[in-house]
């Protein structure tokens, strides 16, 4: 068994909707247990193995999307997991977990249900640019589509009960992804995150828990569900991150009208080098492909456009990168297939990756 997206990259990532020269993805998710069943901590194997099936079973039937595919993990090849993680259809845990677990994704890839991950169930939506509501109200019919085929696990007085003591209640989790090359230029963005934390925010990396802010993406999403209704929990989401872009965008402004020539030697030497170099790591390609993006979007350069970047953000990932090339490559044959991807993508005809 094995999963093959070729060249294509999920619809969120298409660089359309509201916001998107800062908001790369608006993402809805939520966690859910079965009633009747432990915790997945302390399920034993063949408990999970029969939570597995069930749970195949009900969310293939509550026809979340008009196309689902289910990809049975325990069986994948290690490569192609990693890919699901990259794409952000599954977590990076439940991607090198062991066990019986699989995930359930649409052709779009905007829905996305893992089975057996930290909870029986982890449900999420994304959309590209800022769109909390449609992507909340697209979770809503998958979560409701799901508990028709299953009972959930609630508490009258605590709500969804979930095995972090962050996510009971609601077991909703609300990120935004942010594209802030200007603020992290001007070293601004530790005030962002001050004060995003004191009022209940948290800001990860690219991948979520546990990663940095390559390439200048940052994920920020509620800290803890208990307490909070989910139209309180997206409302305050709603008043943050249109601050956070003005922010984003006024620093970038200053950024042209006083220091345009840095600016411009930031850009085009990132092109350069991508145009260039024969060995370009992982974090470095993120860094470089950031740098083209903001140029891009601020005017200085003409030649490519936003999808095209996001595409090479993607492909150019260690485990895209080795499905491209057919064969598991180590870190420096990684590294040199990825520059050669890169400039073979951008000297090639617009718009084609």
């Amino acid at each position: 068994m094995a999963i093959d997206f070729g060249e294509r990259i999920g619809q969120w990532m298409s660089g359309a909707g509201r916001d998107s020269d800062v908001v790369i993805s608006s993402r809805v998710r939520l966690a859910r247990n079965i009633a009747g069943h432990r915790f997945m901590s302390r399920a034993s194997l063949e408990e999970r193995r029969e939570l597995a099936a069930k749970l195949h079973q009900a969310v293939l039937a509550a026809h979340v999307a008009p196309s689902v595919r289910y990809a049975d993990l325990e069986a994948l090849p290690e490569v192609d997991r990693a890919m699901l993680a990259e794409r952000h259809l599954i977590s990076r845990e439940h991607a090198e977990a062991e066990g019986p677990r699989g995930v359930a994704f649409s052709e779009e890839e905007t829905v996305s249900v893992m089975v057996n991950e930290e909870d029986h169930l982890r449900m999420q939506v994304l959309h590209g640019g800022l769109d909390l509501e449609n992507t909340w109200s697209e979770m809503q019919g998958v979560d409701r589509a799901i508990e028709r085929e299953v009972p959930y696990a609630f508490d009258s007085q605590f709500g969804y009960l979930t095995a972090c003591p962050t996510n009971v209640g609601t077991g909703l989790r609300v990120s935004v992804m942010l594209h802030l090359p200007a603020l992290a230029m001007t070293r601004e963005l530790q005030r962002v995150f001050n004060a995003a934390a004191k009022i209940d925010f948290i800001v990860r990396g690219l991948y979520g828990e546990g990663t940095q802010g390559h390439g200048d993406f940052f994920q920020i999403s509620n800290q803890k569900s208990l307490g909070r209704s989910e139209r309180e929990i997206i409302g305050s989401l709603e008043v943050v991150i249109p601050q956070i872009i003005r922010y984003e965008r006024r620093v970038r402004d200053g950024l042209i009208g006083e220091h345009r020539r840095q600016v411009e030697d930031r850009v085009w030497r990132a092109q350069g080098i991508l145009l260039s170099a024969r060995v370009i790591s992982s974090e470095e390609a993120l860094h470089l492909l950031s740098q083209l993006r903001l140029g891009i979007n601020i005017g200085i350069i003409k030649e490519y456009d936003i999808p095209l970047v996001h595409r090479l953000f993607m492909l150019s990932r260690p485990a895209h990168l080795q499905k491209l090339e057919g064969a598991e490559l180590d870190a420096l044959a990684r590294d040199a297939a990825r520059a050669d991807f890169l400039r073979r993508s951008l000297t090639a005809p617009r718009g084609k990756a």
